[in-house]
């Protein structure tokens, strides 16, 4: 077969569209999640609002300190996610260009080696030969999540049909231009993957920032453990799992949405 277009290339591998049921039931997911969060913080809400609170437990259950909890989590979650973005992308489509296997290995296991240490670890090491806050904590999200994304570039820019990559520069392409109209955009869907990945894994993590003074939910989770007041524990733990799940579903969407047609 003769591919004559940069749409016809990508037609090439273009999956059967989804059936009338497929559809129904991506549908039902999306909206299930929003759902379900909204059920589980009414309840808690509702859970906390019966009990009899001391002053301990009225001086952090309440909508002022945990909004600014809520702030800095997401902060941390955000800047360090698109840190990542920046960073591990273009990393990994150099490293794509790149045919020498032995600086492949050596950034490939650096990336492993942050993301297998523990996250706990990651942020008191640096903390000790560095400082304590927020830039720090901000630094050790940054090396956690950086893995998911570096790879999934490098594995969605290798997955490119060969045959493909072939007919393009059969057209008279360069390589930037068969990089950026055929194997970037086919790479879309596993980069995305990535960075939804990253950004949970940052959601997690930066529960732990607390411990070297860097805020978020954290706080209330290790006050809640410190104190035995269970209801803080119990709220802040709730508010973690919720933020996860509201970000990997915002990425769900994000990742439907920037999908190439054809992918």
């Amino acid at each position: 077969m003769v591919v004559h277009t940069v749409t016809e290339l990508q037609t090439v591998i273009r999956p059967p569209q989804p059936s009338r049921n497929a559809r129904v039931r991506l549908l039902l997911t999306r909206v299930a999640t929003p759902v379900v969060v909204v059920l589980v913080l009414v309840g808690l809400l509702l859970w906390v609002a019966s009990l009899p609170l001391d002053s301990i437990e009225q001086r952090t259950l309440n909508w002022g300190y945990i909004s600014l909890r809520i702030r800095e989590h997401l902060g941390l979650t955000l800047v360090a996610s698109a840190l990542v973005a920046v960073l591990a992308i273009p990393a990994g489509i150099l490293l794509s260009r790149t045919r020498n296997r032995v600086l492949r290995g050596a950034v490939l296991g650096l990336a492993n080696i942050g993301q297998a240490t523990p996250a706990i670890g990651v942020i008191i090491l640096l903390a000790i030969v560095w400082q304590t806050g927020y830039l720090t904590a901000l630094v050790a999200l940054v090396i956690y999540s950086f893995l998911p994304v570096l790879r999934n570039t490098l594995a969605g820019i290798e997955q490119v049909d060969e045959k493909i990559v072939e007919a393009a520069t059969g057209m008279g392409m360069t390589r930037n231009q068969v990089l950026f109209r055929i194997e970037l955009p086919l790479a879309v869907p596993v980069i995305l993957a990535g960075l939804r990945t990253a950004l949970v894994f940052c959601v997690g993590v930066a529960t732990v920032a607390t411990f070297i003074n860097a805020g978020g939910l954290g706080d209330m989770i290790v006050n809640g453990l410190k104190l035995q007041r269970f209801p803080v524990l119990i709220t802040g733990a709730v508010f973690v799992a919720c933020i996860a799940l509201l970000i990997d579903w915002v990425a769900g969407l994000a990742e439907d949405v920037l999908r190439p047609r054809g992918t």
